[in-house]
């Protein structure tokens, strides 16, 4: 009984602030294509996020959805910034080592997976590990770039590994 109450409550939530959230989101896009598919996420983030029961104790609906559908929003730029970047590389590429669609998709999921991995490091301790991994910096040559000791050098790459080790595996 208490769990349909909740469902309740959820799809009431949605009838009242889908529309709002969706004008909210115009605001700053164009699509509302977009706006309707992240208020859409909104939502579904919002029920994965919170247990069913604990959702009718948002005291501030509106500030809880316009957080998540923030975050969403900034993960579609983001995202948008990389396809724009492999599509540029690509284009730059041989016409016969042009990957086909179904690489190439993988390759920009593959591309989102890492910059979300990285996301949560301290832009040094990223810079450090995409000198190490990308251009095949020494960690002397990362610590002179980034102005830092060698010391300081070698523990932000081993951060980095520490940190995509554990969301990998942990």
């Amino acid at each position: 009984m208490a769990v349909s109450k909740n469902v309740l409550y959820i799809d009431q939530l949605y009838r009242q602030e889908s529309t709002w959230l969706i004008s909210w989101l115009l605001k700053r896009i164009e699509s509302r294509e977009l706006a309707a598919d992240i208020t859409q996420d909104t939502f579904e983030r919002l029920i994965k996020r919170k247990r069913l029961h604990q959702i009718a104790t948002i005291r501030e609906p509106r500030a809880y959805l316009t957080t998540i559908a923030h975050g969403l929003l900034a993960d579609h730029w983001r995202r948008r910034t990389i396809e724009k970047a492999w599509l540029e590389t690509a284009s730059s590429l041989p016409h016969e080592e042009i990957p086909s669609p179904e690489v190439q998709h993988i390759i920009l999921e593959t591309l989102t997976e890492i910059d979300q991995m990285l996301d949560g490091l301290k832009p040094a301790v990223r810079k450090a590990f995409l000198l190490a991994q990308l251009d095949g910096l020494t960690g002397k040559q990362i610590a002179k770039q980034l102005n830092v000791s060698l010391a300081t050098a070698e523990r932000y790459i081993a951060n980095a590994f520490r940190h995509c080790y554990a969301l990998c595996y942990e």
